[in-house]
């Protein structure tokens, strides 16, 4: 039987996570794209990084136990199959995995939506970068999270032979595999809740569903021989590692003002970015151990801060916006005398340096289509309420806007005229917009034709 060579196994793993976004980005049209293009990229980076996360959880050492006893499954339990029936077999095993982590992204999708501000709570963001920083160091050797063994033996034992026995057991699969699969999850999971959307968290989940069951594919279609475990498992829970404290940097990131102003849009920091990324990664940041001499732990750990440092970068450069609104910032009163002035509405646009949401409705706020209604028909006003004073409290009040994010367009007049209470993309934002900037031109010309 051909072997699966283990460097090889380990090279697919760092492809599928690390090159496939990029080329993703890079295969776009051009540069100047427009913001809803490149939002549309960043979606299919979401998917393939689930996808990687995935396929890369699928090797790690909680997962690669199960796999002898999927394989038994299917092999009908050590009776002979064709490879048809075999793969048909990994199919509802996968289906099943995918069923059980759709249904958990659904659940997060709706918490979000429920709770709207969750994330938008240092109370809440803190206790999840502290989480993030204890997977990572359980991923990278620091201590071992694992399943009481009596619990695996009772979720290996459900399912049967035959396509139902298959789907039963991918149900279970999952949270057999939890220990490791965790970690890849709660990046996930935490993103989800932030998108308040259960139709992205079921997909999201699936996709990563999809990308565990790789391996499972391959060995009932091809018969390929297992690659013994080995140190290249544990370059793939660095990688997990890695991945967990980037995503724990971008939790932190608006609470901690040097982290927030970190970054800018030019394609010259993004080089930079990549390249410190790089040097990380042969300097050693996955294939290095913590578990060797204090040379090498302190190499890994220059090794695994450079990758890191080179990951965040990445990520502020794409939060990063080009443009910004002329704003009027808190004051209430000279905003609506601009607008009454100018015979414009005013947007105000209620947020706080911590709330995720609210960064990156400035990148719809900076699209092209988006930012000429609004500078033609809105005077935009920004209340900043992260401190939470009385004053703010009760503006929020007054226009219901307890939750963020919160963007509500009113006439000159005080009347409102729409409002949003979640990140929406540019065309999701002109359906509100639109109507609202429609109000005010007819508002005008009403008062011209007196």
């Amino acid at each position: 039987m051909p072997i699966l060579n283990p460097r090889r196994a380990s090279f697919v793993a760092a492809v599928a996570t690390v090159l496939l976004p990029a080329i993703a980005f890079a295969a776009g049209d051009d540069p100047a794209k427009s913001f809803e293009a490149a939002r549309a990229e960043g979606w299919l980076w979401m998917y393939l990084a689930c996808f990687g996360a995935g396929f890369v959880a699928s090797l790690t050492p909680c997962v690669y136990p199960m796999i002898p006893i999927v394989v038994g499954i299917f092999g009908a339990r050590g009776q002979d199959v064709p490879r048809a029936k075999a793969v048909a077999l990994a199919t509802l095993y996968v289906l099943g995995m995918g069923l059980t982590f759709a249904v958990l992204g659904t659940i997060f999708g709706l918490i979000g939506k429920s709770t709207g501000s969750l994330l938008a709570d240092p109370k809440v963001i803190i206790p999840i970068v502290a989480l993030y920083l204890v997977l990572a160091l359980s991923m990278f050797g620091a201590f071992e999270i694992n399943l009481p063994a009596s619990w695996q033996a009772r979720l290996n034992q459900v399912g049967g032979a035959g396509y139902g026995g298959a789907f039963a057991m991918g149900l279970v699969g999952g949270f057999t595999a939890a220990p490791c699969t965790g970690p890849f999850l709660a990046g996930i999971l935490g993103f989800v809740t932030q998108t308040r959307d259960a139709f992205a968290g079921a997909s999201m989940l699936f996709v990563f569903a999809l990308g565990m069951g790789v391996l499972f594919w391959v060995l009932a279609a091809f018969a390929v021989a297992l690659p013994k475990s080995g140190r290249w498992m544990e370059w793939m829970k660095s990688v997990g590692g890695i991945a967990l404290l980037a995503a724990a940097l971008y939790f932190l990131r608006p609470l901690v003002p040097p982290l927030r102003d970190f970054g800018d849009a030019s394609y010259g920091f993004l080089g930079g970015g990549v390249g410190v990324l790089v040097v990380g990664l042969l300097v050693g940041a996955i294939t290095l151990s913590f578990h060797d001499r204090l040379a090498i732990k302190l190499r890994k750990g220059l090794a695994v801060a450079l990758a890191v440092a080179g990951i965040f970068a990445i990520v502020a450069w794409f939060l990063a916006v080009d443009r910004h609104l002329p704003w009027v910032h808190r004051d209430e009163t000279a905003a609506f005398d601009k607008a009454r002035a100018e015979r414009k509405g005013v947007m105000i646009d209620f947020s706080a340096t911590w709330c995720l949401p609210c960064a990156e409705l400035e990148h719809t706020f900076a699209a092209p289509e988006v930012f000429d209604v609004l500078t033609a028909e809105f005077v935009p006003l920004k209340v900043d309420v992260t401190k939470g004073t009385e004053a703010d409290e009760a503006l929020q009040a007054k226009y219901g806007a307890e939750t963020l994010p919160a963007v509500v367009f009113v006439g000159s007049d005080g009347k409102e005229l729409g409002r949003v209470d979640k990140f929406l993309a540019p065309d999701a934002f002109l359906k509100i917009l639109g109507p609202a900037a429609e109000e005010v031109r007819r508002g005008r010309t009403q008062t011209s034709s007196r």
